[in-house]
């Protein structure tokens, strides 16, 4: 039950009304032994007068006992005309425990009085001093026994509780009923709308309606509704290009193996007796290439995931090294391009990562760098270079190429936009990212002028003596993404 909105309203209301009936019990029941003991003592001086005005101030000692008994005191003293009179007594089997004087007494005193009663009061015989009624004097004195206040005082508390507990199960009742009629029924109406919409996301009247007559209950409907607008325009297009996706990895998988084909019938055209098809045959093959790299580069971003990095000590500076023979070789089967490549990694630098998949980060970058330089009539000069911080690798890509534009720097790392090459896809950088970030690092894009541009791959380091120290086979040269 108190695992429920109810239930906890309810039980903190019943605690909330029971510490208000606290707070105003104690003052409460200093008040009622207040009044008790002014009663005594009013009992007392119309005893004490009814005595002066006999003659000789003298009556029977029955009737002096019963006037006694009829005020609830045991002792009358009556202090006037700076005398003190025994007016009536009785016989006292006991002696005074306590005197409370009422006529200086304040607000702490009195309710620390009547709290010690109620808990440690007792059989006891106690004097309590006050003022006469119209001046009767100039102070009364009595003397009764303490049991009778105390049961009084207890009986009195009992009923002030079992009227705060009812006044509470009232109040927490009536409150049980506006909460759930103000809060209840419209988070249920949430929860249900809620169901119903995971249970059929695709269906648009399954959309939450703002009915609620609360301004915040309402505005919360309402970014309900709008979530749930979206996330179905989100579904929907997401399944539409999951099966774009699907089409187009299809019709990437054939076309590669058709451009396959069209690549080793046009290497025989180099040897072709016609000048002319001779000197156009490595502009087809190179264009083939193209295509066919954008197609493996469209089927590994289309991928649901790539695999997670199998982690090992890898020697950066002869990766760097297999990536430049990689690319000398695309280099000089291109027709005279003068991009050179300098490796600034200081030899022996161990990084801990996937040695394939960095592979594949490198190329995309050193391959995206060499293509924006290659058609620079003083050719150009790639550079990759390593600086180890404390706790992390930062290696540096740069170039001295005519820089990015401004598109491609808006939609960098984002596939099929981030391109900066005509009719390149934007699927180098966005595959690079991935593959970085799936290490625990992140791929930057440092600065980019006319001259030259910078990218910056951040990799953690840890101490690479609990690694295990795995060899690292040769890497096949192949060829890799564009922008």
């Amino acid at each position: 039950m108190f695992n429920s909105l109810a239930g906890r309203v309810l039980a903190l209301t019943v605690i909330f009304v029971m510490v208000a009936e606290i707070l105003i019990f104690v003052p409460t029941v200093a008040r009622f032994r207040t009044d008790y003991l002014q009663e005594r003592l009013e009992r007392a001086q119309i005893a004490s007068l009814s005595i002066l005005a006999t003659p000789n101030d003298t009556i029977a000692p029955e009737l002096e006992q019963e006037l006694l008994a009829n005020a609830g005191v045991t002792n009358i003293v009556l202090r006037r005309d700076f005398m003190r009179e025994l007016v009536l007594t009785s016989p006292m089997t006991d002696m005074v425990a306590e005197t409370y004087d009422l006529r200086q007494a304040g607000p702490v005193e009195l309710i620390s009085d009547a709290l010690y009663v109620m808990a440690l009061g007792g059989d006891r015989l106690i004097r309590v001093i006050g003022l006469p009624v119209q001046g009767g004097g100039t102070a009364i004195e009595i003397t009764l026994p303490e049991t009778p206040l105390r049961e009084a005082l207890i009986s009195y508390g009992l009923r002030i509780l079992g009227l705060s507990l009812l006044i509470s199960v009232i109040t927490a009742s009536l409150l049980l009923t506006a909460v759930d009629r103000f809060i209840g029924v419209p988070i249920k109406r949430v929860i249900g709308h809620m169901a119903a919409f995971r249970d059929d996301y695709q269906n648009p009247d399954r959309v939450i309606r703002p009915e609620s007559n609360l301004r915040e209950f309402r505005s919360a409907e309402q970014a309900m509704s709008d979530m749930q607008v979206r996330l179905i325009s989100a579904l929907r297009q997401k399944d539409r290009l999951a099966t774009l996706g699907e089409a187009v990895a299809k019709i990437s998988h054939d076309l590669r193996n058709m451009l396959t084909t069209a690549t080793l019938i046009a290497d025989r055209l180099e040897n072709s007796a016609d000048p002319a098809v001779r000197r156009t045959a490595p502009k087809l093959i190179n264009s083939l290439n193209r295509a066919v790299s954008l197609c493996e580069s469209t089927l590994s971003f289309g991928k649901a995931e790539e695999a997670a990095p199998e982690r090992r000590i890898v020697d950066l500076h002869a990766l760097v090294d297999d990536v430049f023979d990689a690319e000398l070789l695309v280099r000089d089967g291109g027709g005279g391009s003068r991009v050179s490549f300098a490796n600034e990694v200081a030899p022996q630098t161990r990084i801990e990562a996937d040695p394939e998949q960095f592979y594949r980060v490198l190329l995309n970058l050193v391959r995206n760098a060499r293509q924006a330089m290659e058609n620079q009539p003083e050719g150009g000069k790639v550079v990759i270079a390593c600086d180890p911080r404390p706790g992390e690798h930062c290696i540096t890509v740069s170039d001295t190429g005519p820089g990015l534009p401004t598109k491609a720097i808006e939609h960098l790392f984002k596939p099929f936009q981030g391109g900066q090459r005509r009719g390149g896809s934007g699927l180098g950088l966005a595959i690079s990212a991935q593959l970085v970030l799936g290490h625990g690092g992140r791929l930057e894009l440092a600065e980019t002028t006319t001259a030259g541009t910078t990218f910056v791959i951040t990799l953690p380091t840890r101490d690479l003596r609990l690694v295990a120290q795995t060899p690292i086979s040769p890497l096949q040269t192949r060829m890799g993404g564009d922008r």
